[in-house]
């Protein structure tokens, strides 16, 4: 597994080796002696978080952090500040040139680390988080696979996507089909919420497919409640006109004229109750031959897969 790397910014040495010792168990350390190297090291070590000091010749702390947020390709680097000063009017200062975080020394290690994994964990929820509609995207996903593959207890991830869309997206256009994928979004949540609370997860994969995440017995009673709320909302998202007939014409992806019947659902539901899943990419493939099977009946609906191997 790919250690997190971090460089660390101080012109004291001695504070140097204390980081190192403290953090290199856990993540891969950088390190420069002040923020003209850093901001060179940024560029060539690829950092996942950095830790600077505040006083530091050459370019302090707070110039470093406001240089690295005028990188378009940097400013999402997360920065913890570290000082020897207690004064409000230097934290305040801190944070506002685009630190994150801000600790003075001397501190606890486990206090630094504690900081260090909530931030990562942020960070990466923030810039993987899908702009549409703020559910975590892949990398969160991957790693709840693997937290509930790891846990071994009875689970169940649903892949859901929309049938029917490219022909409603074609004829509405991409602001209404956007319409449609956030009503998902937010069926997917209040489903997952009314039966598991918040002991389940949902993600958006991209454009019209999402997962959810749930303990087994609770799979089956969330995908039929997300199914009869979609197709409950799904005539809303039509015209008058288009209602009334149930289906709109249009063009499939090989250029043929086709007739498409309202937006509809579909859900595989992957389980390791029958089988032993032992790795991330076992559910995609599973999943993806439930979906395929689901969106082959027609309308909306979920298909387990019952299968034991």
């Amino acid at each position: 597994m790919r250690k997190e790397r971090i460089l660390i910014i101080d012109d004291d040495p001695d504070i140097r080796d204390v980081l190192d010792l403290s953090l290199s168990e856990h993540y891969t350390i950088f390190a420069a002696c002040n923020g003209k190297e850093g901001l060179e090291m940024v560029k060539t070590k690829n950092p996942d978080l950095i830790i600077t000091d505040y006083n530091m010749p050459v370019m302090n702390g707070p110039e470093f952090c406001r240089q690295l947020r005028r990188d378009i390709l940097q400013r999402h680097l997360p920065v913890i500040m570290l000082t020897g000063k207690g004064e409000t009017k230097d934290m305040v200062f801190g944070i506002e040139s685009g630190a994150d975080d801000y600790l003075i020394k001397p501190f606890e290690p486990e206090t630094l680390l504690a900081r260090i994994r909530m931030i990562l964990k942020r960070t990466i929820r923030s810039l993987d988080a899908n702009p549409l509609t703020h559910l975590p995207g892949n990398s969160s996903i991957m790693e709840e696979f693997q937290s509930y593959i790891d846990a071994d207890k009875p689970f169940a991830v649903g892949y859901a996507d929309l049938d029917k869309f490219k022909v409603y997206n074609d004829k509405y256009g991409f602001e209404h089909g956007d319409e449609i994928i956030r009503a998902l979004a937010r069926i997917l949540i209040d489903a997952t919420q009314q039966f598991c609370g918040q002991d389940a997860f949902v993600g958006h994969v991209g454009g019209d497919d999402f997962v959810f995440i749930c303990p087994d017995d609770k799979a089956d009673a969330i995908s039929q409640s997300v199914v009869d709320a979609f197709d409950k909302a799904s005539p809303s998202f039509y015209n008058e006109v288009d209602r009334a007939a149930g289906f709109i014409t249009g063009v499939d992806r090989q250029g043929n004229a086709i007739k498409a019947g309202l937006v509809s659902v579909s859900i595989g539901v992957v389980s390791n109750v029958h089988q032993k899943i032992t790795h991330v990419a076992q559910i995609g493939e599973l999943g993806a031959e439930l979906k395929k099977f689901a969106k082959s009946v027609g309308k909306s609906n979920f298909q387990r897969d019952q299968r034991k191997r």
